[in-house]
């Protein structure tokens, strides 16, 4: 029932929303509300999938539901972000946040316990983790600027896929080369899978920036909501350069998508971990400030994470995670990977200082679990984000990182921050836990490390 008011409110919110754009008075408005729209539509989606799915779990609600509550956060950040009047917001809230949070408490899910199978969670079926394991997986459509594909561009390729039959694993090929595209894998592309020719000959690149206009949302080189996405040997790029702030390569708010063998180069914002279930496997990740953010459900694995130099007197901060509700079962998780300085931060390393990350958000919820932490890392760890905001809230932990910057005996002292001791609360993180991996995983043939 609860779910059931909380989507007439949204229907009813969303129509509101669809009749102010009008009322834009410009240009910075109307990007902000068309964000709003999209989000709108996407939590009216989530929360029929909540309602009307027959195999839905318990982790699947909390998942749905906390995407949805992520989506009306994210339509009020973007009018902020542009330093425009929120004098729309009323109109198109309608207490809908509320009502979602309600139905976190209410149900108030237990974490399903997650599995593993070779070295993925089980969520990946095994068709799916041997599309990501084999040396070259048969792809439905190639991409080839030179013209010897189906296509010349992403863009051509993905909308042939949207008129496909059915929701089954679709292939698109990506030659090599730099394709300089914005692209947007919406909620009715299930199941699409871009394969490039490895991470430094395959990118995809974009140039958008808060600063020039756009809302964080909306700077994505590349967006994506279509549930089950995969990518494999692709770089995901965003050159709009420090001095034009958040600045994203790559939005992830698709359920059950996976990312192996992929990079993120940006400098604030690199990676956008939006919401929903998400495991990213031996990628490298760039950025400056903030550069994996986000609310969704995320495990990061084996990954290679750079911080790159920013500009004068900012300081490096690796996460800025978003959770707004401690019902939520979101957090970003970084297992046995490694953070290191860039080839550019290296000769200027003692000018900068580098935190884990800060709390965006109220219940901010980040861990790093048996890392190799660089002497980049500044002992205090982590980093304030607004005085004393969140730190009683917030769930900072380290277990048994490694590595010159890995020392804790100079850690903050905040109540949120914890080093992890016992592994049975470590494990909470893993991919087994965190993303119930084992029930989707196998299927995109990606190998992954279930628990510790």
């Amino acid at each position: 029932m609860a779910v059931q008011v909380a989507m007439e409110r949204a229907l009813n919110a969303e129509t509101h929303t669809k009749g102010l754009g009008s009322k834009c008075r410009n240009d910075r408005e109307k990007a902000a509300w068309a964000d709003c729209l999209k989000l709108y539509e996407n939590t009216i989606l989530q929360l029929n999938q909540t309602l009307d799915n027959p195999k839905c779990t318990d982790f699947d609600a909390q998942t749905w539901l906390s995407a949805a509550l992520t989506n009306l956060e994210t339509c009020r950040t973007g009018f902020k972000e542009l330093g425009v009047s929120t004098h729309m917001l009323p109109l198109m809230s309608n207490n809908v946040s509320k009502l979602i949070c309600n139905t976190l408490a209410l149900n108030n899910w237990s974490t399903e316990k997650q599995t593993y199978k070779y070295g993925f969670p089980t969520w990946v079926s095994p068709g799916d983790r041997r599309l990501l394991q084999s040396s070259s997986p048969q792809a439905n459509l190639v991409v080839a600027q030179d013209g010897s594909g189906n296509h010349r561009t992403i863009k051509a390729a993905l909308d042939a896929a949207a008129k496909r039959k059915g929701s089954g694993r679709f292939v698109i090929r990506v030659k090599r080369g730099v394709y300089r595209e914005n692209l947007e894998i919406g909620n009715n592309m299930k199941n699409i899978m871009l394969v490039g020719d490895g991470l430094k000959n395959t990118i995809i690149t974009g140039s958008r920036s808060v600063g020039g206009g756009s809302t964080t949302f909306n700077s994505a080189t590349v967006a994506v909501t279509g549930e089950g996405f995969i990518a494999r040997e692709i770089t995901f790029r965003n050159t709009a350069g420090p001095q034009n702030h958040q600045a994203v390569a790559l939005r992830s708010g698709s359920d059950l998508s996976v990312f192996y063998r992929c990079g993120f180069e940006g400098y604030q914002d690199t990676l956008y971990v939006h919401s929903q279930r998400q495991f990213y496997k031996e990628c490298y990740i760039y950025g400056t400030v903030d550069f994996i953010f986000g609310n969704a459900a995320v495990v990061l694995q084996n990954c290679m994470i750079y911080a790159r130099r920013p500009m004068d007197k900012q300081k490096i901060t690796i996460t800025a995670q978003g959770r707004t509700d401690p019902n939520q079962n979101t957090g970003i998780s970084v297992h046995n990977s490694r953070i290191m300085a860039a080839s550019d931060l290296r000769p200027v390393l003692s000018s900068f200082k580098t935190y884990l990350g800060r709390p965006w958000k109220e219940y901010s919820r980040t861990v790093f679990l048996q890392c190799y932490l660089d002497s980049l890392v500044d002992p205090a760890g982590w980093l304030e984000w607004d005085g004393n905001f969140a730190l009683n809230t917030l769930y900072y932990g380290e277990y048994r990182n490694f590595g010159p910057g890995s020392s804790t005996s100079r850690r903050v002292r905040w109540r949120g921050y914890r080093v992890i001791t016992n592994p049975t609360e470590a494990s909470q993180f893993t991919v087994a836990n965190f993303i119930a991996g084992r029930s989707w995983l196998p299927a995109t043939s990606v190998t992954f490390t279930s628990g510790l």
